[in-house]
């Protein structure tokens, strides 16, 4: 049995965010001592490890409510797993090619020359100013 202390260290995961897991129906309401503490079995932590795991990933937490009602029918096909997996990488390709641009075009207007005062600066003139950019980002 775990205390919610003790499943917050073990997992990372802080208690309010656990609270708000149970709330959402994540993981199951715990039992409760006598001074009202809650009381997690194994299978809390082993459920609370996979929800931090996939939210690490970056997982939504739609995502995770549907691998988690996989994952109490082992019975079924992996085939919505593997088809929540793809989605998602492929939103993580998406969002990294996005952050290369960004870093290319911060790069750029960090490396303008200027009159080194904030009136003639590139910089603040650049973010003020879109069509200032070198390209879409």
């Amino acid at each position: 049995m775990y205390l919610i202390g003790e499943l917050s260290k073990q997992t990372g995961v802080k208690i309010p965010t656990i609270r708000y897991y149970e709330e959402m129906g994540l993981i199951e309401k715990p039992h409760r001592t006598s001074g009202n503490q809650r009381q997690y079995e194994r299978e809390g932590l082993e459920r609370l490890s996979f929800i931090k795991h996939a939210r690490d990933l970056g997982l939504s937490i739609e995502d995770i409510r549907e691998l988690v009602d996989l994952s109490s029918s082992p019975e079924k096909s992996c085939k919505q797993a593997h088809e929540i997996a793809h989605h998602h990488l492929q939103f993580i390709k998406a969002k990294i090619s996005k952050l290369r641009k960004l870093e290319k075009e911060l790069k750029r207007i960090a490396l303008l020359d200027d009159e080194g005062h904030v009136g003639k600066c590139k910089i603040i003139a650049s973010l003020a100013d879109h069509r200032l950019c070198k390209g879409e980002h």
